[in-house]
């Protein structure tokens, strides 16, 4: 955790990390884990990232998806349980920016899937980018583990 001002913001490298089994339903015509439910697994990241820093959603203030790119590097197949890892990257005023990396419990370190994402906080009656609030940092400070390989770069 790292402080800016008075308020903890999320230290770049720091990882924010959850298992998700992959279903047979996740799979594509080839029994492959089909493209569009790796950016299920993201979303879903995200969304427990919000409820372990204990930030309501639905609120007055939401994260909108702002950008999302993604390298596929292997075919994931059934069975097997995906570890989705937020590697948290830089804060803006109203942003924060994540790399994110997709490998599985059976074969840890062999990555499938690779990219990066921006999310931006808004006000929910506007639609206008607001910054993250003092809380927010202080919370989601807390859900990011600080590597050796992190705290080394």
């Amino acid at each position: 955790m790292q402080e800016v001002g008075q308020a903890a913001v999320p230290q770049a490298g720091g990882v924010f990390q959850i298992v998700l089994p992959v279903r047979w339903g996740d799979l594509d015509a080839l029994n492959h884990v089909n493209n569009t439910v790796y950016m299920r697994y993201i979303d879903e990241a995200r969304a427990q990232l919000y409820a372990l820093a204990g930030i309501p959603v639905p609120g007055d203030r939401a994260s909108l998806l702002v950008h999302m790119e993604s390298d596929f590097l292997k075919p994931m197949t059934y069975p097997a349980t995906a570890v989705v890892s937020l590697v948290f990257k830089r804060l803006g005023r109203s942003s924060m920016a994540f790399d994110f990396i997709i490998d599985t419990q059976e074969a840890p370190g062999e990555v499938y899937v690779r990219g990066a994402n921006i999310i931006v906080c808004t006000d929910v009656h506007t639609g206008q980018a607001v910054p993250w609030s003092e809380d927010e940092l202080r919370r989601f400070a807390t859900c990011f583990v600080l590597t050796e390989t992190a705290s080394q770069e």
